[in-house]
């Protein structure tokens, strides 16, 4: 009796074991910046992830689609502390919504023990994109270096002479000027870091002043960027020295904030709201009519984001569980995007295009213009060193 008890127990665990069934909704950790002067990052980010569910139909690969928001403050950790909550507790099945890197390299970890995919939906961290890369880790942005290596082109092809560089001390910043030097081969007069979420720039002004260079290099997001530029014009460099960087430091919460003095600043980026393509027109046309403005490159990261974990569940039939299939779905990105063209490369880092943009005022408003391309097809130099197949 007891060959006969322990016979039936094994086979009722071998039943248990075969294909993975499809869920029956999604969970999405949605973990980013929403509050500081960041905030907006977060929000618009959210808001275009929002905006692609709520067109899906509340859904994301035919599945209902849970969205649940926790707030990092650009603090890794409070990062770590939210993501233990989405995981353990609220048991997502993604991770998404990220801005900063330091803030990924901390969440990371704990999303590789409990075997969630992160997708982040601006950075991809250069330790991540090497040796360090994972099966775990997608950006739906951007390595970190390559907007930067976009722009340090165009100032090389302009032919400056010299430039200064200022850039939050982090992972990020440190990565922009790292991309910025491979590509621009000039005199870097100066190098400036700062805190991040600094407002007051009067130090760092006076310096630039002092070297006198042909340009300024800038990574200066959000409420940084808006009180650099308005400081830098008050102290009479604007339109003097011009400002180069990549496309998040001149998109709208910038330029609805400073208005004119940003106009003839050059930036770098894989999207701009006039790229001539059905989805990324689709993609502006719903966001305007949602939100009743227009949207930036974050909403347009985030709607990417969604739409990649979309194609990805789609493409399993809703079976999450199989996880080697996730992850080959995923790698697939078979998805519209917004940029035109994308595909992951080894180390799960887009290669895309970048674009030259321009802060121009036309029609009596201030906008980005596309100038032309800088680098198609861009890959980043850290993928030869990703082990990952």
């Amino acid at each position: 009796m007891r060959s006969l008890r322990a016979a039936a127990a094994l086979a009722a665990a071998l039943s248990l074991v075969g294909p993975a069934q499809a869920a029956d909704k999604i969970k999405v950790g949605f973990m980013s910046t929403m509050s500081g002067p960041s905030g907006y990052f977060g929000t618009e980010i959210l808001d275009g992830f929002k905006l692609l569910v709520k067109m899906k139909g509340d859904k994301l690969g035919g599945l209902p689609a849970e969205v649940i928001v926790a707030d990092d403050q650009v603090n890794p950790e409070l990062g770590k502390q939210g993501a233990e909550r989405l995981i353990k507790r609220d048991k997502v099945d993604f991770l998404t919504g990220f801005i900063y890197g330091n803030v990924v390299n901390a969440v990371l970890p704990m999303a590789i023990e409990a075997e969630r995919p992160l997708i982040s939906a601006v950075p991809g961290p250069s330790d991540l994109a090497g040796e360090k890369c994972s099966p775990w880790f997608y950006s739906a942005g951007y390595q970190n270096d390559t907007p930067h290596e976009a722009i340090a082109k165009h100032m090389q092809d302009r032919g400056l002479k010299s430039v200064v560089t200022v850039v939050p001390n982090f992972v990020s910043g440190r990565d922009a000027v790292a991309g910025m030097k491979r590509y621009y081969k000039g005199t870097i007069a100066n190098e400036i870091y700062i805190k991040i979420n600094q407002l007051d720039f009067g130090a760092e002004i006076a310096q630039i002043r002092a070297a006198n260079p042909d340009g300024v290099f800038i990574f200066l997001p959000g409420g940084m960027g808006i009180n650099f530029i308005k400081q830098y014009q008050q102290n009479g460099l604007l339109g003097k020295v011009p400002l180069f960087g990549f496309g998040f430091n001149f998109e709208d919460d910038i330029i609805n904030a400073v208005g004119d003095s940003v106009v003839g600043a050059f930036s770098a980026l894989q999207w701009t709201r006039d790229l001539d393509n059905a989805p990324n027109k689709a993609f502006v046309a719903a966001f305007e009519r949602e939100y009743k403005r227009l949207p930036s490159a974050y909403a347009a990261m985030g709607y990417d984001s969604a739409q990649l974990i979309d194609g990805a569940v789609q493409d399993v039939g809703g079976k999450i569980e199989d996880k080697a299939a996730l992850r080959k779905a995923l790698e697939a990105a078979n998805f519209p995007t917004v940029r035109g063209k994308f595909k992951f490369n080894r180390n799960h880092m887009p290669i895309q295009t970048f674009y030259l943009r321009e802060v121009v005022k036309e029609g009596g408003r201030v906008q980005n213009k596309t100038l032309g391309t800088i680098f198609a097809d861009y890959q980043d130099g850290f993928a030869k060193d990703c082990r990952m197949q």
